[in-house]
Order: structure tokens, then sequence, then C-alpha cells
């Protein structure tokens, strides 16, 4: 929104600066972190009071997870409201893809959001049926795929970009509306399962993120993707901001969720933010990208998916239990070794993401 003060500008001034992406993206960073910290004591307050129990805890879960009975869940609302404002102030509003991005985000939080609501209201770990949650979620992956698809360029509408290889091209037509749909769905997902220790989900998203913002930014520009022979998606650049925005505020939910945690993103954060990574990808032509950078994501969701169909099939376990970081725990491996770790692996995953971009 104060992009329009670019307009008062005769170059050289301070209105000028409103002009770049990048100063926009760190006054967005700003704004969500501080918005974070200025509210989230007070929210994780409110949420302690109406929520009163706090989050119920699975009974066959880890043991060492009774003790965090009573930690109030849905704090993904902080890293939202910070990101939210934050976008909405400093980005482009006149940008297709920023709003896309947005309303996937708003989208899945709802369902998040009423996903915890049942949760706690009822005091049980069900929630609102699968079904009713994963057809909200197709239903939103949908609107938001074929908007991209609309939006597009035309020399990338329907196309499936190949990372590594330069300028390779599948054409899916509109079978890329049920592709696109299946990354969104699946990032949303996935980002919901990792959540599960404190710490654990927010700062791979926040690693994930901010590959995707500078891959975002460089597809964005016309002599970048000529020098790097990346495919141009113009206007992708102001997602940057929302990037920017999304950092913020999560530094500013991970200063109440390190353990010992005041406070759970719940369902309200992890669909959102998952749904949000995979929308960046989808408008920015790196889907496959996203399962390198997102490689830590996909490895809990496979790890759920394998354990449920082996279990089916021979009535045995391949992991001592799922999603795997629960696995590590029942080996004996504590939750902040298992946090850190974890944290690196997505780093080392993020590197990989960006080095695709050089390699073509």
């Amino acid at each position: 929104m104060l992009y329009w003060l670019s307009s008062f500008s005769e170059g050289g001034d301070l209105f000028n600066l409103f002009r770049y992406i990048t100063f926009r993206a760190g006054a967005a960073f700003f704004t969500a972190l501080i918005f974070g910290f200025i509210f989230g004591r007070p929210l994780i307050n409110y949420l302690r009071r109406t929520q009163k129990k706090g989050q119920p805890i699975r009974d066959d879960g880890p043991e060492g997870h009774f003790v965090k009975a009573g930690t109030p869940t849905m704090g993904g609302l902080l890293i939202l409201s910070a990101l939210f404002v934050s976008t909405l102030l400093w980005a482009r509003l006149d940008t297709g893809y920023v709003w896309i991005v947005l309303v996937v985000t708003a989208g899945y939080a709802a369902i998040g959001f009423a996903d915890d609501y049942a949760k706690v209201s009822k005091h049980n770990t069900k929630g609102v049926p699968g079904r009713i949650r994963m057809g909200l979620g197709l239903a939103l992956a949908l609107i938001a795929s074929a908007w991209a698809m609309w939006l597009h360029p035309p020399g990338l509408t329907g196309q499936l970009a190949m990372p590594v290889f330069k300028n390779a091209l599948i054409d899916l037509g509109l079978f890329f509306i049920p592709f696109a749909m299946l990354v969104i769905v699946g990032a949303a997902n996935a980002v919901n399962l990792t959540d599960g220790l404190d710490g654990l989900a927010i700062m791979p998203v926040m690693i994930a993120a901010a590959t995707l913002g500078v891959i975002a930014y460089t597809v964005g520009r016309v002599d970048f993707t000529e020098y790097l022979g990346v495919h141009h998606v113009p206007g992708s650049g102001e997602i940057l901001i929302f990037v920017a925005a999304l950092i913020g505020g999560g530094l500013g939910f991970l200063w109440y969720n390190a353990p010992p945690a005041a406070v759970f993103m719940g369902d309200t954060g992890s669909l959102a933010l998952g749904g949000a990574l995979g929308a960046i990808a989808v408008v920015t032509k790196h889907e496959i990208v996203l399962a390198i950078v997102g490689g830590l994501f996909v490895v809990e969701a496979l790890s759920v998916i394998i354990q449920v169909l082996y279990f089916k099939r021979t009535g045995k376990r391949v992991f001592l239990m799922a999603p795997i970081h629960h696995h590590f725990e029942k080996l004996g491996w504590k939750e902040p070794q298992i946090v850190i770790r974890f944290w690196i692996i997505a780093l080392i995953l993020a590197l990989i993401g960006l080095a695709t971009l050089k390699l073509r």
C-alpha cells in the first residue's frame, strides 16, 4: 500500500526508496518482527485465558509430551496477523501473484482455525473431520491454481519448468491445474505434519520461504533471468515482500515457541504457512524445486504415508512412531537435539534448491 508514496518522488529523494522491492522487503520484515514482539505476549495471555486447558495432547503420543498439557494453541494467529499487516502495508497490491498467495494463506488459516477451535472447545484431538478439511483445501487450491495459470505469461501457461535443465518445459496443458493443486495441498499438509515439536516447523518454514523469496525476486527480474537462464515471471518479485513479512512474523513467534514453548502455532499456522509455500512455488514456476527446498516436509509426510500403508498391509510398523520426528523421540533423542538437527537439514536442502538456479 505504501508503494503509492513513490509517486511523489522526483528521483533521488526519500520517496524514491518505495520503488525498490528490496527496501520494502526490509521494511516488511521489521514491521512484522516488531508486531510479533509487541502483540505476542498479550495474544498468548488471551489464548491461555480463553482455552483454559490448552491444546489436547494425544494419549498415544510420546510420553515427554504430557508435560506440555495446558499450553495454548492457535499461536499461528500471531504470525499471520504480522504477515498480513506487513504485506498489505509494503507490497504492491496491484500484483495478482501477491493476492494469490494471500488468499491461499488466509483460506488455509481459516481451515486450520476451525480445526483448532473444534479441538480446544471439545478438548479432544479429533477436530474437523479429515474429509471436510481435505475438500475445503482442494477447493481453495483449485481456485489458486486456475488463477495462477490465468496470470502466467503465454509462454509459461500450463507449463512445468524443470530445475537444472535450461529452458526445459513440459506442457501439461489443463493438467497443470490438478498438478498445482497437489503441490499446494501437499505442502499445507506436510508442514502440518511437521509441526510436532517446539520450534520444529517454524524455522524450516522460514528457511524454505527465504529460498523461494530469493527465487521469486530472481525470476521477476529480466536481467537476472537472462543471466541465469531461468524463466521470467513478470511481477513475481513482489512476493519477496510477503516472504520477508513471513520471516519477521515467524521470528516473532519463535521467540515464544522456543523450547519450552509458551504457545503452539496449531493448524491455524501450519496449514496456512504450508499452503503459502505451495502457492509461491506455483506462481514462480518452481514446483519441483519446492520438493527439494522443502525436502524435510516431504520426508515427514512420506513417513506417515509409509507407516499407514505398511501397517494396513502387514500389521507391523516401519517407524517406532510417525511422523518421523516422533521416531527419533522414541529412540531416545532429546527434543532440542531433534529440532536443531532438522533445522540443519532444512538449511542444507535450501542451499541445494538455490544452487539449481545457477546450475541451469
